[in-house]
């Protein structure tokens, strides 16, 4: 197992978010989190990646306890985290935003090199000299994901990557996902957009009011009207 996220209970000061909340992810699957807005999958990333340490409760990574460590000792384990508001270096060129996720590894050679990343990505070659500010919603997307790679991921954490994004972009990101769960990397997944989670992801948890309320492969769920309308309003 990759990932183990046992009875975690995760506060914002005084409010309980998290309540026991449990999940585990083996080595090249992809993992969805599905839930209403508010219903806790965000804090969920925060809690793994340290922004938003739990209280309570265990998160093992390959068999080593991870909770309450801070983020970058998080990251230089090998989990990679792209956050929902898409979080760049407007002032800074694309080529050295990618830098940026490169030098991050303490001198570990990344397996991402700029013509891998270029490669999947083009858009990125083609503005890699103009400021990330400069760029559009769904190239920021594009970046920030390709940013995290070049820190070498074996866990790649996505938050909402589709929200807000045109057709177009949300099937470049389709195929990204499609490209790296073949090449084996672990994805957990958080997103709003259940037909595309759903066409990606092996497995999914949904999460209600900080509990998970569901576990099961993408085939059960998709026979489970009853979960679905329930909790995911379809």
């Amino acid at each position: 197992m990759l990932l183990e996220v046992e009875k975690i209970n995760t506060y914002y000061g005084l409010s309980h978010i998290l309540f026991d909340v449990s999940l585990n992810i083996d080595k090249g699957e992809v993992v969805v989190l599905l839930g209403r807005n508010g219903a806790g999958k965000t804090t969920t990333l925060l809690s793994i990646m340290g922004l938003n340490a739990p209280k309570t409760g265990a998160i093992r990574y390959q068999d080593s306890e991870i909770a309450g460590l801070a983020p970058y000792k998080i990251a230089r384990m090998g989990i990679g985290f792209v956050p929902e508001d898409r979080l760049i270096f407007p002032d800074l060129t694309v080529y050295a935003n990618l830098d940026v996720g490169r030098k991050s590894l303490g001198g570990r050679k990344s397996k991402w090199t700029f013509d891998r990343i270029y490669k999947l990505f083009p858009v990125l070659k083609d503005f890699k000299d103009k400021p990330g500010g400069d760029l559009s919603g769904g190239q920021r997307q594009m970046l920030t994901i390709a940013r995290t790679l070049m820190g070498d991921p074996d866990l790649l954490l996505l938050d909402e990557p589709t929200e807000g994004l045109a057709p177009l972009i949300v099937k470049m990101l389709a195929d990204f996902i499609e490209t790296i769960k073949q090449e084996g990397m672990t994805v957990l997944l958080c997103e709003q957009n259940l037909k595309f989670a759903l066409k990606h992801a092996d497995r999914a948890y949904i999460v209600d009011n900080g509990i998970i309320k569901y576990q099961g492969t993408i085939a059960e769920l998709n026979l489970n009207t009853e979960i679905k309308k329930k909790y995911l309003a379809v």
